[in-house]
């Protein structure tokens, strides 16, 4: 989680929310990372799950990232969560909680939606107080 800190604070440099995203192989080897782009690139799908899931896969010439964790520092909203079904991470570690927009258990649960089809593990709260403070910190001074 301390790696996807480091990744969110480039965000600050381009003006967007600063969330960072890595995924890791079974081996424990970083295979992507990203950080929001939406504001960098007009892309209103460049969340930084979607930024590192695009690049692991790239890497991996494989939509399918079976095996593979993603770490975030923020909880995926319902794209992102509907990302990382569709790309077959088989677990997701995110830190703060997103009480408006989340889709990992605040307002949905897309992932352990028990009508879904992919089955994620999800570990949620890693070192959310810093992955919190982070997000405050730039939304105060807006």
């Amino acid at each position: 989680m301390k790696h996807a800190l480091a990744i969110a604070n480039s965000a600050f440099a381009t003006g967007d929310v600063p969330v960072g995203a890595l995924v890791i192989n079974k081996d424990g080897v970083v295979i992507g990372q990203g950080s929001n782009e939406r504001e960098a690139n007009n892309d209103p799908t460049a969340h930084a799950e979607i930024v590192a899931i695009r690049n692991a896969s790239s890497r991996l010439q494989n939509s399918r990232l079976d095996g593979c964790t993603l770490v975030v520092t923020l909880e995926p909203c319902a794209m992102c969560a509907g990302a990382i079904a569709q790309s077959r991470i088989s677990h997701l570690i995110f830190g703060a909680w997103d009480e408006k927009a989340g889709a990992v258990g605040s307002v949905w649960d897309v992932l352990r939606d028990p009508r879904s089809i992919f089955k994620v593990e999800v570990t949620s709260g890693v070192l959310e107080n810093d992955c919190a403070a982070l997000l405050k910190e730039f939304f105060s001074d807006k």
